[in-house]
């Protein structure tokens, strides 16, 4: 009982010299990038031109595997993978440089980058939040997907996605709390009968 009041008498204590605010847990996504934000992320990814820029070119953009970090290298394999999920696609559905590119095997890669550059922070009522019964969490920030295929050092294809305004409010309700989790629980037991 002892350390139950000397924990409420620490809640009690925390609560009152900080802001609530401050309490909420925050969370981010930050992957080591050389551009600050989608739109330099974008200006870079145009200056790619297909059949004209080359291995070294890419490399002054901040495409280099090797010195930039998150981009992964990705065999003729990979790109089947990706291209190809399924039997309903097949290579002569694909566009022809990319066909090309999976047709001469060893000669061709890619580079892929993701770039989830992501804040998450929680507000609202403190004591509901933290004891489970109503979680909101705002979300903001940018993320970036870029593909470059290259077939014997020359950029034959490429592609991007992304968001570049993330903004997302997302509420988890509970009307029990705590006690909502219970359900799974007994479910699991009264199934052991």
């Amino acid at each position: 009982m002892k350390a139950y009041a000397m924990c409420l008498l620490f809640l009690a204590l925390v609560i009152t010299t900080t802001g609530c605010k401050s309490l909420f847990s925050s969370s981010g996504q930050r992957a080591r990038t050389p551009w600050q934000n989608f739109d330099e992320a974008q200006v870079a990814f145009d200056k790619v031109v297909p059949h004209k820029t080359t291995v070294e070119e890419l490399k002054g953009l901040g495409f280099d595997p090797n010195t930039t970090p998150n981009i992964k290298i990705l065999t003729y394999l990979d790109l089947i993978q990706r291209f190809i999920p399924n039997s309903s696609i097949s290579m002569k559905d694909l566009q022809p440089d990319v066909r090309a590119c999976i047709e001469a095997k060893d000669c061709c890669h890619a580079y892929e980058m993701e770039l989830d550059m992501t804040d998450s922070k929680r507000y609202g009522n403190l004591a509901l939040d933290v004891f489970g019964f109503n979680r909101k969490t705002k979300t903001t920030g940018w993320r970036f997907k870029a593909l470059v295929i290259v077939k014997d050092d020359v950029v034959a294809y490429k592609i991007r996605s992304g968001e570049p305004n993330v903004d997302r409010l997302e509420q988890k309700t509970k009307p029990l709390g705590p006690l909502q989790e219970l359900d799974n629980v007994v479910t699991k037991v009264i199934g052991a009968f």
